[in-house]
């Protein structure tokens, strides 16, 4: 029997070191071959990033904030598992909701705009906190991996790729103004804003930035209740206008999801 189990033992070791040269023969010819086409897509400067049709979207009022709810761990804060701290310090619920800020990011992220290059996407946190998110970065399908994510930007104040030299997630200076181009349209989508149909007005903003060639911003609220755009510290004082494309108020992500289908389409992405 001891026998039988030092050759299982051996075995099983042979197979690891097997699968791991398999991984680093894939990483070397990733190496060699160089990036995807899908990644020679995506500008690499801030300079190609506003040099051209482009959206900008912005994700105001951002729960995320850290917490240190027992001696040593230091968590994302949240409405779920952090109910007692938010009750003894008098804070609402409704107010700690990364889980949208996470769902936002999935659909921003995800969406086939993104992967044509076409999408920039800003974070600014209720703590007033400016992030800044590559285009790609493959945001944690899990709330939990999403959590750990964050808590590690927030210290750290960046996040790198494990095997490159992209920034994936970066702390950048306020305000956020001063990243937009001069002569970029921003809008801010609030319920209270101009009733449009959002088709219409897309097609209205591309015959106008065909002529300019500079990126359209949209400001959405990253809230469950709530007016961000209309708050000055949150974007009402740099958009122009707000409109609202539903008379009915919609999440987060839905209203990320329905920038990014409108432009695709119109721009004959998918």
């Amino acid at each position: 029997m001891v026998v039988k189990k030092r050759k299982n033992k051996g075995g099983t070791d042979a197979d690891e070191l097997n699968n791991k040269a398999k991984k680093r023969k894939k990483s070397l010819i990733e190496k060699i071959e160089g990036p995807s086409e899908a990644d020679k897509l995506l500008p690499k400067t801030l300079e190609q990033r506003m040099a051209a049709r482009r959206i900008v979207v912005i994700l105001e009022k951002c729960a995320l904030e850290c917490a240190q709810p027992r001696k040593g761990g230091i968590e994302l804060l949240n409405s779920d598992d952090h109910k007692g701290l938010l009750a003894k310090n008098g804070r609402d619920i409704a107010d700690i909701r990364p889980d949208i800020t996470h769902q936002c990011l999935m659909a921003l992220l995800d969406s086939p705009l993104n992967k044509a290059g076409k999408l920039l996407i800003y974070m600014h946190t209720a703590q007033n906190v400016l992030i800044e998110v590559h285009p790609s970065l493959r945001v944690p399908r899990t709330f939990k991996r999403f959590a750990g994510l964050a808590v590690e930007l927030l210290q750290r104040q960046k996040i790198r790729a494990a095997q490159a030299q992209e920034t994936l997630m970066k702390v950048v200076s306020n305000p956020v103004d001063k990243y937009l181009p001069p002569g970029s349209r921003r809008f801010g989508l609030s319920v209270d804003g101009r009733a449009v149909k959002f088709r219409d007005f897309a097609a209205d903003m591309e015959k106008e930035s065909k002529e300019s060639e500079v990126p359209i911003v949209f400001v959405i609220g990253a809230v469950a209740h709530g007016d961000p755009v209309s708050d000055a510290k949150f974007g009402a004082n740099y958009i122009e206008e707000k409109i609202s494309i539903c008379p009915w108020g919609l999440s987060a992500a839905c209203c990320c999801s329905k920038v990014c289908n409108e432009f695709e389409s119109l721009w004959d992405i998918c």
